[in-house]
């Protein structure tokens, strides 16, 4: 029987003997005060042996103010997890939103019913899955098309539109500008002296980008200085690049090879993704994508969260959106909780269940047909990932092609010192990036170091990923749990500090720290892999390969040999 002193797991009563006992289903909405008083007088009216509530342990305890169990490194790096998490933050940040534009703690129904079940002096029971392997279900049953429009349309109920699009904009220009200012001179042939001023516009051009966003935080809102910052810099450069004065700067530093492509590939895809992004966020935030103005709830009765009718319209579509995933979440929970209610009934409780009330309508057709349960084998664990993935074959494609790039180099007939400097410089190069964006992420210097001094083995191995190995050294240090989900809604919901106070106070909860070392971990090696062949080869062998092309005629040359063997084999 529960108590003041709230015990991190509460247990039902001894069993009240022999006889069936009986289980009354609330719907309850979790933000809501309607629902709170609701069930604080069912709980006083019915005065059960027990209080059934949607919550795991770790959820309870988070609730009570406790510290939940902190999460295993090995459960949180493994496969998508840390993607996982980011969705589950992501939503629960969307409810706590909703909590505060109707005044009220997410989650308050169950707490009431908890405490209403103390002032009774009745049992409590926690008769839900625990959250993280409905997380991980629930992102595995989605397809991949579904995960992207969930997380964007997530995105945009958070942040700004101006926001996402500027964001967007610089992932995109960091991963596609590299590829442009190679693919774009040979296909098109530009110029070297051009390729050389689009790289000393764009430099100039996020420099005058950066100052005159640090100079409009001083003056204007928050968004105006980084549509300034955004569209100026962009400006700015290009008007530089065009005027070409920067040209014999750069072909003095950089010269006329492969070098000043990359180069003018990252700078100029960076500068032109922001800039674009801008554009675009400023005209998705005229066509109400945003989340300051858009997300309103005037008009919406969170109390219609209850009724049956709205209730069944949500669920059916969510469920056309994504049905492996209403599956998990939705749909198998009904099942957990209703196998643990008729558990309960079976041993002769009286109970009152206090559930979501989109989970009302199956938990209650489940009581009433017992033997249309499923096992509750099949709802407990992780879901195995499926064997086949798009993104799996390309990972295996890319590094089949890795080493074959280092086969056909030998076969081309390159000498033994220079194979020896090209692996010491394959290491160098993507321990470098690694750890240098791990650093950045705030990592501590033995987790960068572990993550740079693995990454030229991950960029040859698909099971492998360097962002793993750092962010485990991470973990041992700081330890994550479900707790820091709140902590960073919290911070997200600071509208009074500048973004600067904000992103730093996000970089001190363990959770969002890791998450970032992970991922600029493994950036770093995924961009050393690219740009590898095409900025470090010339420089080792200058006299051999300096161009797209001369590179593409070493490399065939070795095909070629290779056949040659293979013909003779034969």
């Amino acid at each position: 029987m529960s108590d003041s002193a709230a015990p991190p797991s509460p247990e039902p009563p001894d069993p009240p003997g022999d006889g069936e006992g009986s289980v009354t289903v609330l719907g309850t909405a979790h933000v809501s005060e309607r629902s709170v008083e609701e069930v604080r007088e069912t709980v006083a009216e019915e005065q059960p042996d027990v209080v059934a509530v949607e919550l795991d342990e770790d959820r309870y305890r988070q609730m009570r103010g406790e510290t939940p169990d902190d999460i295993e490194p090995r459960d949180l790096l493994e496969g998508n997890t840390v993607f996982q998490f980011i969705a589950y933050w992501m939503l629960s940040y969307v409810q706590t939103r909703m909590g505060d534009q109707f005044d009220i703690e997410p989650g308050a129904d169950m707490l009431a019913a908890v405490e209403a079940a103390e002032e009774h002096g009745l049992g409590v029971s926690l008769v839900d899955r625990d959250i993280q392997v409905t997380i991980q279900r629930f992102w595995r049953r989605m397809t991949a098309l579904e995960k992207v429009k969930m997380m964007s349309g997530l995105i945009f109920g958070v942040a700004d539109a101006l926001v996402v699009g500027v964001t967007v904009g610089l992932f995109a220009g960091l991963f596609l500008g590299p590829l442009a200012g190679f693919a774009v001179p040979a296909v098109f042939g530009v110029g070297t002296t051009t390729v050389q001023s689009v790289a000393g516009g764009s430099l100039v051009g996020l420099l005058a980008g950066y100052l005159l966003w640090e100079g409009g935080m001083r003056t204007m809102r928050e968004d105006q200085s980084i549509v300034l910052g955004a569209i100026g810099g962009a400006t700015v450069g290009a008007g530089v690049a065009a005027s070409g004065v920067t040209a014999p700067y750069v072909a003095t530093v950089l010269g006329g090879g492969l070098g000043v492509s990359f180069a003018a590939g990252l700078l100029g895809g960076i500068l032109a993704g922001v800039g674009v992004g801008a554009v675009l966020g400023l005209l998705l935030a005229v066509a109400g994508f945003d989340a300051d103005e858009a997300e309103e709830y005037e008009e919406f009765d969170i109390d219609d969260l209850t009724d049956a009718d709205v209730v069944t319209a949500m669920m059916e579509e969510f469920r056309r959106f994504s049905p492996g995933g209403a599956q998990a979440l939705i749909d198998e929970r009904d099942a957990y909780i209703a196998h643990n209610l008729v558990t309960l009934r079976n041993q002769g409780y009286s109970v009152v269940a206090v559930v979501g009330a989109g989970h009302r309508e199956g938990i209650e057709r489940y009581l009433d047909n017992p033997d249309t349960l499923p096992p509750m084998a099949s709802l407990q664990g992780t879901q195995k990932q499926r064997r086949f993935s798009v993104m799996k074959v390309l990972v295996y494609l890319l590094t089949v092609g890795y080493i074959a790039f280092f086969f056909l180099l030998v076969m081309a007939g390159v000498n033994d010192l220079f194979l020896l400097k090209l692996f010491a410089a394959w290491f160098l190069y993507n321990g470098i990036f690694a750890f240098g964006l791990a650093k950045l992420a705030g990592a501590r210097w033995t987790s960068a170091g572990v993550g740079g001094a693995i990454a030229w083995l991950t960029s040859l191995n698909p099971v492998l990923a360097p962002g793993w190995f750092a962010g485990y050294m991470e973990l041992r240090k700081d330890p994550v749990n479900v707790g820091d989900i709140a902590t960073l809604n919290q911070i997200l919901g600071d509208e009074e500090s500048p973004l600067a106070d904000v992103v730093r106070r996000m970089f001190e909860v363990p959770l969002f720290k890791l998450i970032m070392v992970v991922a600029a971990t493994n950036i770093g090696s995924v961009v050393a892999s690219f740009s590898f062949p095409l900025v470090v080869l010339p420089w080792l062998a200058p006299d051999e390969i300096d161009t797209v092309n001369e590179l593409m005629d070493v490399l065939l040359r070795g095909a070629e040999n290779s056949l040659d063997i293979i013909v003779g084999l034969l």
